[in-house]
């Protein structure tokens, strides 16, 4: 039995999804570019951008979009401020920085939200701001991140706002009818329970208007990417022909279970039903409720808990979780996203107790 995964992806696919990468595309032919203009289209589609903003996708992980934003979008002479309570905050800084950029941060602990007023009187007091980012759920720990409060406070303050939307896009709200976002940036493989291989950045035309000739990559260029998708719909360079597929079958799925708000509520029901075994087996959640995305979930390890145990025991069962990812004190996370449903997770809560017996007394 193939085990399912219980992580912030790549996760678990659905057999449709699956099947939707045994074909093989031409990436020229006229097929494969009406795929791909229905990719865009369905992904502006899923944040209610059309009116505003254009999708580029891009070949690689999540980290090569976020990597293409911070060098397309940002100019020499541009300060970028990155509000950070995670590890995914922290990689922001450091691509931007390896990229030669002005950036300035604003830090909280990892299990406290980003506060939209301390972000407020950081720009006050440092007009040399251009651009503020943010990651809306930290999967460090799962916490989710004021997106709407922050997105106000940076645009009273007339700066452009990044959005790191990796573990939110394709369940957690995001319209950008109201949000005022300058791109919002994602991968193919959390919510959208596509297959690892493609990012893509949702990006206000006014502003990817203004960027040519700015990236020092010829691939990870995004005004160069978009252009080219203008010109004839094709990809610059060769492009992850089964990964779109897959994507484009991905988000016709997301559709017919009834858009994010749907999905919002299959992954509450699993992280509810996965809360009420760990909290009867005794084990503490990291963070308070009030911030806890239902994505991932981070448990404080017990007394005497030896990870690589309950990991095995867990695995034999058919489920693959992650370890923990704090700077501070041992702990595990288990992912409530994907091709999965509160049924599976009663399958998980059986097999909890044993694993953590087991893990505790190795």
């Amino acid at each position: 039995m193939t085990p399912l995964l219980l992580t912030p992806g790549p996760l678990t696919t659905d057999p449709a999804v699956r099947r939707a990468m045994l074909d093989d595309w031409g990436s020229r032919d006229p097929a494969f570019i009406a795929l791909t203009a229905e990719l865009r289209q369905r992904l502006v589609g899923v944040a209610n951008g059309g009116a505003s903003h254009v999708a580029v996708p891009i070949q690689g992980s999540g980290t090569y979009v976020l990597e293409a934003a911070a060098g397309t979008l940002l100019a020499r002479g541009d300060r970028l401020l990155v509000l950070i309570n995670g590890a995914y905050g922290e990689r922001m800084a450091a691509i931007a920085a390896g990229l030669g950029h002005d950036v300035e941060t604003l830090r909280w602990d990892e299990s406290d939200a980003i506060d939209p007023a301390a972000v407020a009187a950081r720009l006050a007091g440092d007009p040399a701001i251009t651009h503020v980012a943010v990651v809306h759920v930290e999967t460090t720990t799962g916490l989710l991140n004021p997106l709407a409060a922050v997105a106000d406070v940076v645009a009273e303050a007339g700066r452009l706002l990044i959005v790191d939307a990796m573990a939110s896009f394709g369940a957690l709200p995001i319209d950008l009818a109201t949000l005022p976002a300058a791109a919002i940036l994602a991968s193919s493989n959390k919510c959208l329970e596509g297959t690892p291989g493609l990012g893509f950045a949702l990006v206000d035309r006014a502003v990817l208007a203004t960027c040519a000739d700015r990236s020092a990559s010829m691939s990870l260029d995004l005004y160069a990417q978009w252009q080219g998708f203008e010109a004839n719909g094709q990809w610059r360079f060769t492009p992850p022909v089964q990964v779109v597929a897959a994507l484009v079958e991905a988000l016709r799925r997301l559709e017919a279970e009834g858009g994010s708000a749907a999905r919002l509520e299959r992954y509450t029901a699993n992280f509810e039903t996965l809360l009420a075994a760990a909290e009867a087996l005794g084990l503490e959640l990291y963070l308070d409720r009030a911030v806890q995305a239902p994505i991932i979930v981070t448990f404080r390890s017990p007394p005497h808990f030896m990870f690589e145990v309950f990991y095995h025991a867990l695995a034999e069962a058919g489920f693959v979780i992650y370890p923990g990812k704090l700077t501070r004190g041992d702990s595990f996370r288990i992912g409530c996203i994907g091709a999965v449903r509160p049924g599976d997770f009663q399958r998980l809560a059986a097999a909890l107790a044993p694993a953590l017996v087991a893990a505790t007394q190795a």
